[in-house]
């Protein structure tokens, strides 16, 4: 009996010290990184394909149809298309990035009616300085 007493208490005695521990915080808590915040005027690569092109003289002259980043992930260029109807007679080109001006105001277009409203991730429009015939001239970009 004093043998099964002792038994007992040593296991008793094991059981308190071994929550005892579990129940301890630990010295140090391991912090998260924030995670990054896009700042405002950024915009998604992926919503700017449709975004409107028009010229100086606020002729809509074709719509961004991609972006085209390098391996070291700078932007390339932006492959405008231009011309077509009905999906025939495309032509698509490539321009510089910082050969476009964007803007995220809405602006009267050819037909006199005013383009929607700012959006959050593009652009409302990109303005290129050519005339329609000069953007159909430039060299073809093939994928």
């Amino acid at each position: 009996m004093e043998a099964t007493l002792k038994t007992f208490a040593t296991a008793l005695a094991l059981l308190v010290m071994s929550t005892a521990s579990f129940a301890q915080t630990p010295a140090h808590t391991p912090s998260q990184a924030a995670a990054p915040i896009a700042a405002a005027g950024d915009w998604s690569a992926s919503k700017m394909s449709g975004v409107n092109v028009y010229n100086e003289a606020n002729d809509k002259i074709g719509e961004i149809s991609d972006v085209i980043i390098t391996e070291q992930g700078q932007v390339k260029g932006v492959v405008i298309e231009a011309g077509g109807f009905l999906g025939m007679g495309k032509h698509y080109v490539l321009v510089a990035m910082n050969s476009l001006k964007f803007s995220n105001e809405a602006g009267k277009t050819s037909s006199g009616k005013t383009s929607e409203t700012k959006r959050e991730w593009y652009p409302d429009r990109a303005v290129l300085n050519v005339t329609k015939d000069n953007l159909k001239a430039m060299p073809e970009f093939k994928y």
